[in-house]
């Protein structure tokens, strides 16, 4: 029995000791990051961390409008409305929500919110705040924070730290049950945050690609068939009927100057338009 309790220990411990690590590498549990400042000795610190193969101002967007009422948390929506958190993650990026500013409150539940205590924008966002006990102030101080690091490959890793301090003795004993929920529930934010940034950053390469072909458009004759293809090539956004006219005007224009060449050596003569490929 002893020791069958012992290895129940030694396994919490390893358990904790993995996911308060979640993800992050050695140097990423070490380092110092924004927000480390708010809370000098913390009594829990967990460091969690994801590879996104997107930049980071493909990430960004979707940590600038974090909250209940705005992009929610991107992890278990289900779960947090049995609580009445009445959170509803968006899978699109929304304009209005990305202006956030230090003293900003960020909601995580209607009548619980933290603040914006650090910003660094597009590279690090820090909340601070604690959920009271009824009437009496909260066991603890607490900050969570997101930084964004870049990779030499174009990725970007968003490095998670939640301190605690504790003001109570006992504060462990709410903190340490919770914190083991707020792992499932952090992990499945990150991987929220990855799926989105990833979906929207492929998305981007997919348009990008299709008007690259749509307009690179390699056109011969005279200065204004240049201008015209200089035009598409910077992006104009032809409709159908559009490209008909266009295609109206670069023939008009080959016409035109066909026609030129030929009354210039046979004046007189009617000159046909020469194909590519083909005979005059």
């Amino acid at each position: 029995m002893v020791g069958a309790f012992g290895v129940f220990v030694l396994a919490a411990v390893a358990a904790r000791k993995w996911q308060l690590r979640w993800g992050a590498d050695p140097r990423e549990v070490t380092a110092e990051l924004a927000g480390d400042d708010l809370v000098t000795e913390p009594d829990l610190v967990a460091t969690r961390a994801i590879t996104i193969s997107a930049p980071a101002s493909q990430v960004w967007p979707w940590l600038a409008r974090l909250g209940q009422a705005r992009g929610g948390f991107y992890s278990y929506d289900a779960w947090e409305n049995l609580v009445g958190c009445e959170i509803h993650s968006a899978d699109r990026v929304v304009a209005e929500w990305q202006h956030v500013e230090v003293g900003d409150e960020v909601k995580l539940h209607p009548d619980v919110s933290m603040a914006v205590a650090g910003l660094d924008e597009g590279r690090a966002l820090v909340l601070r705040g604690a959920v009271p006990m009824g009437n009496a102030a909260a066991p603890y101080d607490c900050t969570w924070a997101f930084v964004l690091r870049d990779r030499p490959d174009g990725s970007t890793r968003p490095v998670m730290r939640e301190r605690y301090g504790y003001t109570r003795r006992w504060a462990g004993l709410l903190i340490e049950p919770v914190e083991a929920v707020g792992f499932v529930m952090s992990r499945k934010m990150l991987m929220g945050v990855r799926d989105r940034a990833e979906a929207g950053c492929a998305s981007n390469v997919a348009a990008q690609r299709d008007e690259t072909t749509r307009t690179e458009v390699v056109l011969p004759g005279s200065p204004a068939v240049a201008l015209l293809g200089d035009r598409i090539r910077r992006g104009w956004r032809v409709s159908g009927i559009g490209l008909a006219v266009a295609a109206l005007g670069v023939t008009a224009l080959v016409v035109r100057d066909a026609h030129a060449r030929g009354d210039a050596r046979q004046p007189g003569r009617r000159s046909r338009v020469p194909l590519p490929g083909g005979t005059a």
